[in-house]
């Protein structure tokens, strides 16, 4: 699923994902610069990420596999 992670004053990094209208802060992460791992939303769900460069610039869209779900 297409995603974009994005950083805000408010709540630090949140993902938007536009088909579901879901704006949620990434709580957990599997790694610190958070490409290449997994990570947790605030409503449980857990995504995994692409392999990025460390420096790669916010806000930006990815896919991303949430866990548990088949395609």
């Amino acid at each position: 699923m297409k995603i974009m992670i994005r950083r805000s004053p408010e709540t630090g990094l949140s993902i938007y994902v536009p088909k579901k209208d879901l704006e949620e802060p990434i709580v957990e992460s599997e790694r610190e610069s958070l490409w290449g791992g997994w990570i947790r939303i605030a409503n449980g769900w857990v995504l995994d990420l692409p392999e990025m460069a460390v420096d790669t610039r916010l806000p930006v869209t990815v896919n991303a596999r949430r866990r548990g779900e088949e395609e």
